[in-house]
C-alpha cells in the first residue's frame, strides 16, 4: 500500500495540548522532536493510571503493535489537528524472520508506519540480493540490500515504527493461454503482373501471364532468358534519395508495404500519423537473398574501380534484413522487424510467426509477408545447370511455367513483393476496419530428404498441411481452396499433389497454382500467393492455373484451369502452400469471415 486507504487525506496542523486535553483518535506526538521527525501514533483508548496521570494506549497511524505511555495530566503534548477512526487502524506485528530462507523471487514490504503519510516501499530478491527496482539499469546505493539487512528491518520494525511484510515467491500455476483471434485487414503487391494488388488480381483473373524474355547484355549468354519481372522499375515510385538506399527488394517491400498500410486504412505517414503505438507494431518479412545483384555489383566494381568504387552502402544493402528494416524506417515501427530466411517457404512463415506475435500479445499490428529481386545472371546460371529451370519460351503463346500439365519441365525465377497487414480481430473491430478474413493458423515442417529435391513421398508436406489445419482449429472436410506452391517441377508438382491426396482424402477441392501467371518469386512467393488466397476467399473466385493445357494424370486433383470457378460454399478454410529446397515446408490457413 502506497497510504493507509483509512487516513483521510487531510494537512496536519501540529499544536501543543496538555495531556488532559487528548481524546481517542487523536493524532499524538509526545515531543515537539517527534513530530518534527513525523512520528504518530493514535490514541487507542484512554485510561485514568491516578489523579494526576494517564495512561495512553497508543499505535501507529497505518498499523502496528500497541505501547502504552503514562503521562501526567499537565504534560505538554503534540497533536496533529485531525481525528482518525481507530477502529480503522489495523493492528500488525512484523514476522520474525530470523529462521526463514529466503529465495529469489521473494518479496519484503516495508512501511514506516508512524508516519500517517508513509508510502510503503517494496524490495524483490534476484540473486541474493534484494533491490528496489530490479529493471533499474543502475541500482543507487541504497537501492540494493541484503538478507541480514532484511532480517534487521524485520527485527527492529516494532520498536522502529515500521511494519515489514515478507511475501515468499508464488507458485507458478501452469495458466490457460487464450490465443487472440488474428485477421487480414491490408494487402499490397508488386508482381510481374504489375505495381499494385488491383494488378495482381485483375491479371490472375484474366489469365495473363507476367513472365517475359529478360533483356541486357548480361543475360545473352545464358541458357535460358525468361523469367517474372516486375515491369515498372520500383525506384521510380520512391523519392530519389530514400531509393538510393534501398536494394531492389526492399524498393519493393517498402512499395508493397505502403500500399498494404493504406488499404488497412491507416493514414500514410505511418505509425505516428495513424495514431497507433509503434512499439506494438511488427514487421515479419520473409527473404532468401533480398537483392542478389548488389554484392555481385559491389565486387564487380571493385575489380574495377579498385576498393574507393564499392559503396558503403554495399554491406546494408547485401543482407537479406535490408527489407524488413527498410519498412520497419519508411512506416516508423519500432515494435519488431524481423526476417525469416526458409528457401521458398520464407514469406509464408514470415506471415505464420507474424500471426503468433499478435495471437499471443506481443504485437497488435504486423506487416508479414515476402520480398525478393533475384533475377540475375548468376542466380539464373546457376538455376539453370541445376536443371531447375523450364526450358519452354514464350513462342507458343503460353506460359513456359506450366503447374501440374504433362509437359511441365521446371519453374520460371522471378520477383517481386507480396505483405498483408495482420491485425488482433480486436483492435481491428475497434477501429471500423474492413476484414478480408482471419488469418486463422498456420503450419511448419522438414523433408529431412535432400538438400534440393523434394521428399517424393509427400509425408513431410502432408504433415504440415495437418497441422495448419489444426492450428486453425479447423478439420479437413472445413479445406475449401488449395493455393498450390506448384513450381512446375516434375518431382515438387508430384509430391505435393500426393499429400494434398492424402490429407484431404477427396479429389473435389479445387486447386489453383499462380506460377504460371508470376513465375516463383522465392522468398516472395508466399507472400504474394497469401495476398491471392486472401482474396479468393474475400470475393468468392478462384483464379484459373494458366500454362496447364492437359493436366498430368497422376497429380489427381481437381485443378481449376482456364477459367475463373466460384469458391464453393460448403467449407470455410484455404490452404497457401509454400515449400523450398532443404524440406522447408510452410502452410498458411485463412478463414472466411
Amino acid at each position: 500500500m502506497s497510504h493507509s486507504s483509512e487516513m483521510p487525506h487531510v494537512p496536519l496542523h501540529p499544536h501543543t495540548v496538555t495531556a488532559a486535553e487528548v481524546v481517542p483518535g487523536d493524532l499524538l506526538a509526545l515531543s515537539q522532536e517527534e513530530a518534527e521527525r513525523r512520528q504518530w501514533c493514535v490514541v487507542m483508548h484512554t485510561l485514568p493510571e491516578s489523579p494526576d496521570t494517564i495512561r495512553f494506549t497508543l499505535r501507529p497511524p497505518l498499523g502496528g503493535v500497541d505501547h502504552d505511555e503514562v503521562l501526567t495530566r499537565g504534560q505538554q503534548v503534540v497533536v496533529a489537528g485531525r481525528r482518525v477512526d481507530v477502529a480503522a487502524v489495523p493492528a500488525v506485528s512484523t514476522p520474525v524472520l530470523d529462521s526463514v530462507e529466503f529465495h529469489d523471487g521473494d518479496r519484503v514490504s516495508r512501511l514506516r508506519a508512524v508516519d500517517p503519510e508513509g508510502v510503503e516501499v517494496t524490495y524483490e530478491r534476484r540473486w541474493g540480493r534484494w533491490h528496489r527496482d530490479p529493471d533499474a539499469p543502475v541500482a543507487p546505493d541504497g537501492e540494493r540490500v541484503t538478507d541480514d539487512t532484511v532480517r534487521g528491518w524485520a527485527a527492529d520494525a516494532d520498536r522502529a515504527g515500521y511494519v515489514v511484510r515478507h511475501h515468499a515467491r508464488p507458485r507458478r500455476e501452469p495458466a490457460p493461454v487464450v490465443p487472440r483471434r488474428v485477421v487480414v485487414t491490408g494487402l499490397g503487391a508488386m508482381t510481374p503482373l504489375g505495381a499494385g494488388v488491383a494488378e495482381l488480381w485483375q491479371g490472375l483473373l484474366d489469365g495473363r501471364c507476367g513472365i517475359r524474355e529478360l533483356e541486357g547484355e548480361e543475360f545473352r549468354e545464358l541458357p535460358v532468358r525468361v523469367a517474372g519481372v516486375v515491369p515498372v522499375d520500383p525506384a521510380m515510385l520512391l523519392p530519389r534519395a530514400a531509393a538510393r538506399r534501398m536494394d531492389r527488394a526492399a524498393q519493393f517491400a517498402v512499395l508493397a508495404a505502403r500500399e498494404a498500410w493504406a488499404d488497412a486504412g491507416f493514414a500514410a505517414g505511418g505509425t505516428r500519423d495513424s495514431g497507433l503505438d509503434p512499439e506494438r507494431v511488427g514487421v515479419s518479412l520473409g527473404a532468401i537473398l533480398g537483392d542478389a545483384s548488389v554484392l555481385v555489383g559491389g565486387d564487380r566494381k571493385l575489380r574495377d574501380k579498385g576498393p574507393r568504387g564499392v559503396s558503403p552502402l554495399t554491406t546494408p544493402m547485401t543482407v537479406p534484413s535490408q527489407a524488413a528494416s527498410q519498412v520497419s524506417l519508411d512506416l516508423h515501427i519500432t515494435g519488431e522487424a524481423r526476417t525469416v530466411t526458409a528457401a521458398c517457404a520464407s514469406g509464408t512463415e514470415a506471415i505464420g510467426q507474424a500471426i503468433d506475435r499478435i495471437r499471443y500479445g506481443r504485437v497488435d499490428v504486423a506487416l508479414a509477408g515476402g520480398a525478393e529481386a533475384v533475377v540475375t545472371p548468376a542466380i539464373m546460371a546457376s538455376f539453370a545447370a541445376m536443371r531447375a529451370l523450364s526450358g519452354h519460351d514464350l513462342k507458343d503463346g503460353t506460359s513456359p511455367s506450366r503447374p501440374f500439365a504433362e509437359d511441365r519441365d521446371g519453374f520460371v525465377n522471378a520477383e517481386g513483393a507480396g505483405l498483408l497487414v495482420l491485425e488482433a480481430e480486436e483492435h481491428a473491430r475497434a477501429r471500423g476496419a474492413r476484414i478480408y478474413c482471419e488469418a486463422a493458423g498456420w503450419g511448419l515442417s522438414a523433408d529431412a530428404h535432400h538438400m534440393a529435391a523434394p521428399d517424393p513421398s509427400g509425408t513431410g508436406v502432408a504433415l504440415a498441411l495437418r497441422r495448419a489445419i489444426r492450428d486453425a482449429d479447423g478439420h479437413v472436410v472445413d479445406v475449401v481452396h488449395v493455393n498450390a506452391h506448384a513450381t512446375a517441377t516434375v518431382e515438387g508438382d508430384l509430391a505435393e499433389a500426393g499429400a494434398l491426396r492424402a490429407v484431404l482424402g477427396r479429389p473435389g477441392v479445387p486447386v489453383t497454382a499462380l506460377k504460371g501467371h508470376l513465375g516463383h518469386l522465392q522468398g516472395a512467393a508466399g507472400g504474394v500467393e497469401a495476398v491471392a488466397a486472401a482474396l479468393t476467399l474475400h470475393h468468392g473466385v478462384v483464379p484459373p492455373t494458366i500454362g496447364c493445357a492437359r493436366v498430368d494424370e497422376e497429380i489427381g486433383l481437381d485443378v481449376v484451369t482456364g477459367a475463373p470457378r466460384p469458391l464453393p460454399a460448403d467449407g470455410d478454410l484455404v490452404l497457401s502452400n509454400s515449400f523450398g529446397f532443404g524440406g522447408h515446408n510452410a502452410v498458411l490457413a485463412l478463414r472466411r469471415r
